[in-house]
């Protein structure tokens, strides 16, 4: 059993780009739909496609270097993190995206900021 679905996610993500696999596979459930949709909207994974009970994620690579290079859970079970509209700073010098749940949704940091809404920071992905 696991304990933190989403941190399960970006562990996948991050282990599968590393080692060079083109796509992977994670148990279904809507929040995990929704963060794939963002990192694919933003361009750090390719298409997700539902299938059964579970995710295929396509994995993205530039000239061979993967387009994930690092994440970083910011909320955790033990700790939530909330961030104003504010808050909401550019990661890594514009060059990452920070993932946020909010009233609206699941969207990324230049989403929320400008449709001016702040939430529950994630994580962050460079």
């Amino acid at each position: 059993m696991n304990t933190d679905p989403i941190a399960d996610l970006l562990v996948r993500l991050q282990n599968a780009s590393r080692v060079g696999h083109t796509s992977i596979e994670v148990p279904f459930s809507a929040m995990k739909m929704a963060i794939a949709r963002v990192l694919a909207t933003e361009g750090y994974v390719g298409d997700a496609d539902k299938k059964n009970n579970s995710i295929t994620i396509a994995l993205k690579y530039q000239n061979g270097t993967p387009a994930i290079s690092g994440v970083k859970r910011v909320s955790k079970q033990s700790r939530r993190i909330y961030m104003g509209v504010r808050d909401v700073r550019p990661i890594k010098r514009g060059r990452g995206l920070l993932v946020l749940s909010t009233p609206k949704g699941i969207m990324s940091g230049k989403t929320a900021r400008t449709e001016r809404v702040g939430g529950e920071a994630l994580f962050e992905i460079w």
